[in-house]
């Protein structure tokens, strides 16, 4: 972690934290030739403008930073990449709790990914301070930097059996275990998910990571692993498959939200599930009309080849609720619809029970973390009707499909489970604060503190 340091010295420069109220007050009692300075310069003044200010010798002597009445965490999130490289430190006169969010900001804003490049950048350092929870810190930022690496690997080197590696080498960091299960009994026993990765030479499977106390309450995290959708024969057109990298997000957040879980010793009892495949075209390439016998004997007709998410996952789940967890968590990049209802940087969520999604939205608003809940409407469950078979894949009409194809989860989730389902985007189409173009974590924050909440306070 270069973008901190946790030692003192006589050289740090300080970030002054104003509002704009707070900076018109600073230039109207100061005397100090800083504030004429400022004055002289004629800058304007918004949120998130900053300024860097000399000594009388004329070396960097204090940052201002203008920020929001609310302290935003993201407040100084821009700025590893933004002010000159050094040390800087938050003055002690603000509260822990509010230095640890601003720390946690920067500490995602310095995330750059790198691994292609030829030569990588430093960027600024923050100093962090002894009074607030460094775990916490720590374990957010190796969680979200882990989904973001993830997902900014290209396909050609983050098809399922890397995604295999990937969660090894999480495993061996903290005494977990990983198994896989590969083609032949994927064919036997999970079906939908060898028909849509049989037609690639990436072979499917689904990979299990298993951590924890067997006597604590049992968590399922189960992610979407489609390392590329090209569509199937559904083919994409070329501007649609050109983020298609980002398909396998849901996977990505899994391994990111076990990392937390994980490095925080929850007590948890973890399972996270990854069906993991390409969908591809070849000869062996699953159809349309193709009606595909499911984990749970449910006979599923394709209508359209690139709605292969939901069966990827729908087998996983049908598995894993076999083992009546106390909680269902699943992450999918799996609808467009869900980008035309809310855009493309809030996360939507769909939850069983009330109550869990209460929590869940408060965690949300405690984090910082953009997510809506969408309805269950099981009024359109008619849109999943087949003529030949249990249910279709994707609903024809084209509406309410975030709704659709959650309810199509659904019908293979039992009705007292306590369930979460994420439709994500995965990716910032854009560079904010903290927040850079390329793989993205969304809800992640939210369910950490969720399952922390949930599960440290009984």
């Amino acid at each position: 972690m270069d973008y901190f340091y946790f030692s003192a010295s006589n050289n740090d420069i300080p970030l002054a934290l104003m509002t704009k109220s707070e900076y018109d007050e600073y230039i109207n009692s100061s005397l100090e030739f800083k504030a004429s300075w400022l004055l002289s310069s004629n800058r304007s003044v918004k949120e998130g403008n900053y300024y860097l200010i000399p000594n009388s010798e004329g070396k960097l002597d204090q940052v201002i930073v203008i920020v929001d009445t609310n302290y935003s965490m993201w407040s100084i999130a821009a700025l590893p990449w933004k002010l000159p490289t050094g040390d800087y430190y938050l003055s002690s006169k603000l509260s822990s709790e509010l230095r640890q969010k601003l720390t946690l900001g920067w500490g995602l804003g310095a995330y750059r990914y790198q691994n292609y490049k030829k030569k990588s950048e430093e960027c600024a350092r923050l100093l962090v301070a002894e009074d607030i929870d460094q775990l916490t810190v720590k374990a957010s930022i190796h969680a979200t930097h882990l989904v973001r690496d993830l997902i900014n690997t290209p396909a050609n080197d983050m098809m399922p059996e890397h995604l295999v590696q990937a969660a090894k080498s999480l495993a061996s960091d903290f005494n977990a275990e990983v198994d896989e299960i590969n083609s032949e009994e994927l064919a036997t026993n999970y079906p939908m998910i060898h028909a849509v990765g049989r037609a690639s030479s990436h072979a499917p499977r689904l990979i299990n990571l298993t951590w924890g106390d067997p006597n604590h309450p049992l968590v399922c995290i189960v992610g979407k692993g489609v390392c590329f959708d090209s569509g199937g024969l559904d083919l994409k057109t070329s501007s649609g498959m050109r983020w298609m990298k980002k398909d396998m997000g849901g996977a990505a957040h899994a391994l990111g939200a076990a990392h937390y879980i994980m490095e925080k010793n929850l007590p948890i009892r973890l399972q996270v599930s990854i069906p993991a495949v390409e969908n591809a075209v070849s000869g062996d390439a699953y159809r349309p009309g193709d009606i595909i016998t499911s984990r749970l004997k449910k006979t599923v007709e394709i209508d359209n080849t690139d709605a292969e998410g939901r069966l990827v996952l729908a087998d996983a789940m049908a598995d894993v609720c076999a083992q009546k967890p106390d909680l269902l968590i699943d992450f999918a990049t799996l609808t467009g619809a869900a980008r035309v209802a809310l855009g493309i940087e809030i996360g939507v969520f769909f939850s069983q029970k009330d109550k869990t999604a209460h929590k869940l939205y408060a965690a949300a608003k405690d984090v910082e973390d953009d997510i809506w809940r969408l309805p269950l409407h099981q009024a359109y469950k008619y849109q999943l009707k087949s003529d030949v078979a249990d249910m279709v894949n994707s609903a024809s009409s084209g509406y309410g499909g975030a709704i659709t194809a959650a309810l199509f989860l659904q019908s293979f989730v039992d009705k007292e489970c306590d369930w979460i389902h994420f439709d994500i985007m995965a990716y910032n189409m854009r560079s904010r604060a903290g927040r850079p173009k390329g793989g993205e974590a969304m809800g992640l924050r939210s369910v950490c503190r969720f399952l922390e909440n949930r599960y440290t306070d009984a």
